[in-house]
């Protein structure tokens, strides 16, 4: 596990109850709210008069889908591949990165992994809530023209109270999900009362039947199906919150069996005469307790969409630590949860992306055509990462690890052609979201090393420079002074260009190195270490994890043979500023990525922000960089 959780082999049965009650209200509030509009697309998918054969059919397809997709491969599997306690996608990619065997292929996957999750997560939320919403027709037939206009101003009050975060109201989501569950659980089983034979639908048979009977119809059916595993990513993103036992005890003891019972419900429903034109879920409800039922229902699938959007905001710091987008300001909502940040620029771009789907699709039906497709091919590339973890972190033959990734991806591959017939239905808006995000990634991440290379280039060593010192009689004056610098062998450039122009040098200098890790957390007795290097001259890598925030001045209080000398108020600190240009001969980046990039470099958060330097003791030294 990480550093910030205990073992969960360590933790009393009590504590482990408590952190799957908190599981219900983040992990499971996507994969949750599923029933709303599951069963009722695959059903105008399937084309077929709702006969019981076709009815136990389907039902057997949802309910293998969630056994092989959720409960095997990200509960039984994935979850046991962790990054020292973290899980998802970019966590697998840093802890294959540990390994050595970061190759562009598995780097590649993760971003392209990590990227499709943001389309997702720009989808869940209008679907979920306008789904729930929808109910209000059934209630009140007079409310049809009011349910968009009520979708999007759920939505845009979502949005809106990000910034002030959600620590208050996030403690009462477990118990609001817990409620949702049992909910739908007895509605489930109200269901199956009227017709107790759709629990033969757990026969896989009667789902192949239907697979090799039905042709065309029985591919596109698949693509509906695949809706009811649409959050399983998040059991393997969250895990590094609560842990793997808190995590299983809920899937299996709660959110399985509550999916489980409410699909069969419905499918009793029709099989007991019900219009299967009607809206399913909501029909199984009895009429006096459908307001109720309607207002629950839109509570589950806020708290579901405010998990996505935390999931967004977490994801995004992790790719900033990772060097894989432009430093952005995050705001630290609530002092006693790590995870509960805001970054402003993601939170504007989700809204605007959330709201215009909701205003061009108008309903959850239509909506569900775009659904899906960014979850089965970040699904996909998540199992070919897992097969490498398999081969060189479980260390399984090849032969192994073969045949469980191909399982894997057999069923991946099944249903993400099987929702790729839906990209000029609106799949092609997660699609260009994605291609978009990863093209920053990769232009971003290619722009930093380029610079690096570049200001290393013209490199000079301790010695060499501290020699030139004494040879042009550079005096050292009183004070102290920090610089920032990617370089650890060399002097900083930021320290030659100063005393370049400034014709002096500070009596205590410190040159610091800020290294991110593959890891989420860095112990306290690995932050930082300190060497001196020179008379009056030390050189210190401070490490942190691709989860932490690093305060630096704070970090240098606490290192007691430097505390006297750089975390003072005398200290100067010295950072320097690139400014991006064409390098000679048209080498370098192409034009329009050296662009981008310039453009991401001028508007990402300042260092002196994103370190917590003292902005008041800061000189900034700028310089033009070819790239």
């Amino acid at each position: 596990m990480s550093s910030r959780h205990s073992s969960d082999a360590s933790q009393p049965l009590s504590r482990l109850t408590l952190l799957a009650g908190g599981a219900l209200g983040v992990v499971f509030g996507d994969i949750g709210t599923s029933p709303l509009y599951t069963f009722r697309t695959v059903l105008s998918l399937s084309e077929h008069d709702p006969t019981p054969g076709v009815i136990l059919g389907l039902l057997s397809l949802i309910t293998w889908t969630l056994i092989l997709v959720t409960s095997i491969k990200y509960a039984a599997f994935a979850m046991r591949i962790d990054n020292h306690g973290e899980g998802g996608i970019m966590a697998l990619m840093s802890l294959l990165v540990e390994k050595g065997k970061g190759g562009r292929w598995v780097i590649f996957a993760a971003l392209i992994g990590a990227a499709l999750i943001y389309g997702d997560g720009a989808i869940t939320p209008a679907i979920s809530v306008l789904s729930a919403l929808e109910g209000l027709e059934m209630v009140i037939p007079e409310s049809q023209p009011y349910i968009l206009p009520l979708t999007v101003a759920v939505l845009l009050a979502l949005f809106l109270i990000q910034p002030f975060g959600t620590a208050r109201i996030g403690k009462i989501f477990g118990p609001v999900m817990a409620l949702w569950f049992l909910a739908i659980a007895a509605l489930g089983v109200r269901g199956i009362v009227q017709h107790p034979s759709v629990l033969l639908a757990l026969n896989p048979a009667y789902g192949i039947a239907f697979l090799f009977s039905n042709g065309y119809t029985s591919f596109l059916v698949l693509g509906g199906v695949f809706l009811c595993v649409t959050g399983a990513e998040a059991l393997y993103a969250d895990m590094g919150h609560f842990g793997k036992k808190p995590i299983w005890l809920a899937w299996y003891g709660i959110v399985f069996p509550s999916l489980l019972l409410n699909y069969a419900g419905q499918s009793a429903l029709i099989l007991a005469g019900a219009d299967s034109k009607q809206n399913l879920f909501y029909t199984l409800c009895p009429p006096a307790l459908q307001v109720p039922l309607i207002i629950l229902a839109a509570l589950a699938t806020i708290i579901a969409s405010q998990a996505i959007i935390t999931g967004a905001f977490s994801m995004t710091r992790q790719a900033i630590q990772l060097g894989w987008l432009p430093r952005l300001r995050i705001k630290q909502t609530a002092a006693e949860s790590y995870g509960q940040i805001y970054i402003g620029i993601i939170n504007w771009l989700l809204m605007v992306v959330t709201i215009g789907l909701v205003v061009f699709f108008k309903s959850s039906d239509k909506l569900a055509a775009a659904y899906g497709i960014a979850v089965s091919l970040t699904m996909l590339m998540t199992t070919g990462l897992l097969f490498v973890a398999m081969r060189e972190v479980w260390r399984w033959s090849l032969a192994s690890s073969a045949v469980i990734a191909l399982c894997f991806l057999v069923i991946d591959a099944t249903f993400l052609f099987a929702n790729l017939i839906k990209v000029l239905e609106g799949g092609y808006i997660p699609l260009l979201m994605a291609a978009a995000i990863c093209t920053v990634m990769l232009i971003w991440h290619r722009g930093v090393k380029a610079v690096s290379a570049s200001v290393g280039e013209k490199g000079v060593s301790v010695d060499a420079f501290f020699a030139q010192l004494q040879q042009k009689t550079v005096p050292r004056v009183a004070g102290s002074a920090v610089f920032l610098t990617r370089t650890q062998n060399n002097i900083p450039p930021v320290m030659r260009w100063h005393v370049a122009r400034n014709r002096a040098l500070q009596q205590d200098v410190l040159s610091l190195t800020i290294d991110i890790l593959n890891v989420p957390y860095v112990g306290e007795e690995q932050r930082i270490r300190v060497e001196q290097r020179a008379p009056g001259y030390w050189h210190g890598v401070a490490q942190y994890g691709f989860m932490e925030h690093p305060d630096i001045p704070r970090l240098l209080q606490g290192v007691s043979e430097i505390n006297a000398l750089f975390a003072t108020d005398d200290a100067t600190w010295y950072v320097g500023h690139e400014t991006i240009v064409a390098g000679e001969g048209g080498a370098g980046m192409a034009a329009w990525q050296r662009h981008i990039f310039a453009f991401m470099k001028r508007n990402c958060t300042h260092v002196i922000n994103h370190y917590h330097l003292p902005s008041d003791r800061v000189v900034e030294i700028s310089r033009r960089v070819a790239v």
